[in-house]
């Protein structure tokens, strides 16, 4: 359109400058000129030019615009002549001037001086928008490019008022009405203001979509195929009644579809109509359609195929004769172009290095209402790749990106590796997975080669965690530093530091939480390819923690009374080839130094002390999640783990059965009281147990049962070292199932169990249920658990006194569907809604996964890369806590840094 109005005014102005020419040439010099010299208006004369002058003052130089006409002092020219009509379309070119003129100023015997009577256009100095928000004003001056100093022709009016027009109505602001105006700016010199006016008016809705000639599929059914295009219905909530055409067209191509797939090949669309109705401002639609016969599969053969035999590529096909016929399903079974990694012949091809083959179904016979077909395959050379390149990376080294590469050089081409790589890249967290671009380059069918450059955008992928709030009776603070795409082996290199030596994909994160009880600090390492030659990730990380005694109700801290906790652990995982290369073994050993010092708080059986937890970490995974790795549209996640520890109850030699009675014993009987026992065989009889009486001294007791048992000295020594196991499981799944809608489903397991009964389950490494699922400062290897709609850890088993015990079952089942708002790099947005239930379980015994307590909600995530993810939860919990008898009712809860 811009290329047309340039034309048009070149024309214009150069049909009257070549007027203006003539005329002065012919009557303002005619004098100057003799008679022989005279030439018809189709010739021209020849002179050689003096001089071009600038009748107007404008901001360029005069001899650059000159320059830039292709004129030059000394030069032969025609008059009226090619010359002078080319400078001036020149200049028009440059888009800078409205009007454009030469004229004669004299002539002096062969020479010529010419006048340029040029205009310049003005320039934008501001632009203002009545009509539109304010929220919505600065993407309208980004999409239209109306940057000040932009140079202010019809062409860019008229561009910004179609493009503004049309954007509204695709909303369905029909009758979206733009004006436009430029006022001068007097404080500047050939500067103006740009007026955009904007009335979208109302939504126009669509009251009525009706079709005529149907007969074998009802109205209802039509009305469903068209996806975009929907009538008026209060109920419906997922996609709004609006007309935009281009959707409106396409939608009558999905009704012809929807006929296909029954059967009805020669089904039409006669005529529509789309009528106006000015007083309610509404529109109706009404579709005449034609069905035609019902038609089946009849024979269905193949042709020019020599990789794959009939009767495979058949079963691939999946249709038999009889069948009725479904053009649609038949496209999909062939090429289904809706998804990259479908399981179509074309597919199957190129997979195995043919990406020149070509399948095309074609109709040979008609016999009544049945179809014969041959498929013709055109099977082609194979193809390799050649060179493979990558671009757009400016901080990841290229080895960390080439390594993820399963398109190699000199190997067999296959789309479904192509597919994986791009996955690849963008698991990767560098780069902005929505503009992952893998361009085929030289595609030389002869040479059977084709080059792949992948374009890559970068984003940010360090982040920066700074909390600060008030809970518990006092200020709680946390500062975390996580550096995604670290490169230790750049740490001594000072021209590196750009702050930190960045680029070869390692992890490094650091955190330091603390308030007026407690202080933790953490750091972590992690090589995903360590070796540099296989895909093995290594991790460690170390801790520490220090937690005082803080009472809950007057929020007094005592600090002579603490809890400390000191944790180490390093790990490997291994990318798997069998069952495929999705899954993955990861091991892991760990260590936890748990020192208590008078820490008395319910949630241990003894309060001081120490114990340990040396524990081995086994789990195999398998994720082929979507590319996006914050917002997945297809795939699953698949992990079961097992953390164990050494069975010391096997060979310490300690009865755990009787230790209660022995450590009462041993603990309790002291000679100096005067109390003699018969001590030959180490262990005491009945008669040798000692109680604590009300003044403080001991005296026999009349039984073990009834003697003083210091059960927390008794506990010390059995959770010295921690035995026990635990399982878990987890199964997550993505589903695209409307347009951009993602339903997101998840079941989670796990189980804490002991080796030996009489020893009986540890109190640390427990599941602690309900609530935002957020991990806190506690580090007794306790896991939280997410459910909305329930406070923090609400679900949780408690003990006699009220206090929270942990869990050593729970499961939990989650629907979340989900809707991106925008998945840029800067910000990815998205919406929730969701279906959650879960509980927790004291032990095996009462565990029943039919028990579950509810919830439903709302929310909203935010993921910027240089904080991790932000949301906001609203939800509805449907049953009672434990202990009250009334649904819990509405609960928001705030997420930060969560896993996606």
């Amino acid at each position: 359109m811009e290329k047309q109005v340039n034309k048009l005014n070149n024309f214009l102005v150069l049909n009257k400058s070549i007027k203006a020419l003539l005329t002065l040439v012919f009557l303002g010099s005619f004098s100057q000129i003799k008679a022989q010299d005279r030439v018809p208006f189709d010739q021209g004369k020849k002179y050689i030019l003096a001089k071009v002058e600038l009748t107007n003052k404008i901001s360029f130089n005069d001899q650059t615009v000159v320059t830039f006409a292709g004129l030059q002092k000394g030069q032969e020219i025609t008059v009226p002549g090619e010359e002078i009509s080319s400078a001036i379309k020149k200049l028009g070119k440059l888009g800078l001037f409205d009007e454009i003129a030469f004229y004669i100023n004299h002539i002096q015997n062969d020479s010529i001086y010419l006048d340029l009577d040029i205009k310049e256009l003005p320039k934008l100095n501001d632009v203002k928008f009545v009509g539109v928000k304010k929220s919505k004003t600065e993407a309208l001056i980004k999409d239209n490019s109306l940057t000040k100093g932009k140079v202010v022709n019809e062409n860019l009016i008229t561009t910004t008022k179609n493009y503004i027009e049309n954007k509204y109505k695709k909303d369905g602001y029909f009758n979206t009405k733009v004006n436009i105006n430029t006022v001068k700016d007097t404080a500047a010199i050939n500067q103006v203001n740009m007026v955009v006016s904007v009335d979208k008016g109302d939504k126009i809705k669509i009251s009525s979509i009706d079709f005529v000639g149907n007969t074998k599929l009802s109205d209802k059914t039509l009305r469903k195929a068209m996806k975009d295009t929907k009538q008026k219905n209060p109920i419906r909530v997922l996609k709004a009644s609006k007309f935009v055409k281009d959707k409106y067209k396409a939608d009558l191509e999905k009704v012809i579809e929807s006929y296909k797939e029954k059967g009805y090949r020669d089904a039409r669309i006669v005529s529509d109509t789309v009528a106006y109705n000015e007083d309610k401002n509404t529109l109706a639609i009404k579709v005449n359609v034609e069905e035609g016969n019902k038609y089946y599969f009849g024979n269905i053969k193949f042709l020019g195929n020599s990789v794959y035999p009939d009767q495979f590529l058949n079963r691939m096909i999946g249709i038999k004769k009889g069948e009725t016929y479904n053009g649609v399903l038949l496209e999909k079974r062939i090429a289904d172009k809706s998804k990259p990694d479908s399981e179509d012949i074309t597919n199957l091809y190129q997979d195995n290095g043919y990406l020149f083959s070509n399948i095309n179904a074609v109709e040979v016979k008609t016999a009544n209402d049945t179809i014969d077909f041959e498929i013709r395959v055109t099977e082609g050379p194979l193809a390799y790749f050649n060179h493979i390149t990558v671009v757009g990376n400016d901080k990841t080294n290229d080895r960390v990106i080439y390594r993820e590469l399963r398109t190699k050089p000199g190997e067999k081409y296959s789309k479904a590796e192509l597919v994986r790589t791009v996955r690849e890249i963008g698991q990767l967290g560098y780069f902005d997975p929505e503009a992952i671009d893998p361009k085929f380059k030289n595609v030389d069918g002869a040479a059977g080669t084709v080059d792949i450059e992948y374009n890559l955008v970068e984003k940010g992928s360090s982040q920066i965690e700074l909390q600060g709030g008030y809970g518990g009776g006092g200020f709680i603070g946390t500062l975390g530093l996580s550096f995604n795409n670290f490169s230790a082996r750049n740490i001594m290199n000072k021209s590196a530091y750009k702050p930190l030596p960045m680029g070869d994909g390692q992890k490094v994160s650091l955190r330091l939480q603390g308030s007026t009880y407690f202080q933790t600090y953490s750091v972590s390492f992690s090589e995903p390819w360590f070796g540099q030659k296989k895909p093995v990730q290594f991790s460690s990380s170390i801790s520490y923690s220090k937690q005082f005694l803080n009472n809950y109700v007057t929020y007094k801290v005592d600090k002579t009374k603490s809890f400390n906790i000191l944790t180490l652990s390093v790990g490997l995982a291994k990318r798997l080839t069998v069952p495929d290369d999705f899954f993955v073994l990861s091991q892991s050993i760990s260590y936890q130094h748990y020192d208590l010092n008078n820490y008395n708080t319910g949630l241990f059986t003894f309060g001081d002390g120490a114990s340990r937890n040396f524990a081995y970490t086994v789990g195999l995974s398998r994720s082929n999640k979507g590319v996006n790795p914050i917002f997945p549209t297809y795939g699953s996640e698949f992990s079961i783990s097992a953390k164990v520890t050494p069975p010391y109850s096997l060979f310490n030699g300690t009865d755990y059965a009787n230790l209660k009675n022995q450590e009462a014993y041993k603990l309790k009987y002291d000679p100096a009281d005067g109390l003699t026992i018969d001590n030959s065989n180490g262990i005491p009889t009945t008669s040798d147990y000692l109680k604590k009486t009300s003044t403080g001294t001991y005296i026999r007791a009349n039984s073990a049962a009834d003697a003083t048992e210091d059960v927390s000295k008794v506990d010390q020594k059995k959770y010295n070292w921690l035995e026990y196991y635990k399982i878990k499981f987890k199964a997550d799944w993505y589903t695209k199932v409307y347009g951009k809608f993602v339903l997101r489903t998840l079941t989670e397991f796990g189980f804490l169990g002991a080796y030996n009964q009489d020893r009986g389950l540890v109190p640390f490494e427990r599941f602690y249920v309900g609530g935002d699922g957020m991990a806190n400062y506690s580090m007794d290897g306790r896991e939280t658990v997410q459910l909305r709609g329930y406070p923090n850890n609400s679900l949780t088993p408690i003990n006699a006194a009220g206090q929270q015990i942990g869990a050593t079952v729970y499961n939990k089942f989650s629907m979340e569907l989900r809707y991106p708002i925008t998945l840029k790099a800067a910000a990815s947005i998205y919406a929730l809604a969701f279906l959650e239930a879960g509980n927790s379980f004291k032990d095996f015994k009462s565990y029943n996964p039919f028990d579950i307590k509810r919830s439903a909600g709302v929310g909203l995530r935010v993921f910027m890369p240089a904080f991790g993810l932000l949301g906001i939860d609203f939800a509805h919990g449907f049953d009672a806590l434990p202990g009250t008898s009334k649904p819990n009712g509405w609960e928001t809860h705030f997420i930060i840094g969560q896993q996606f």
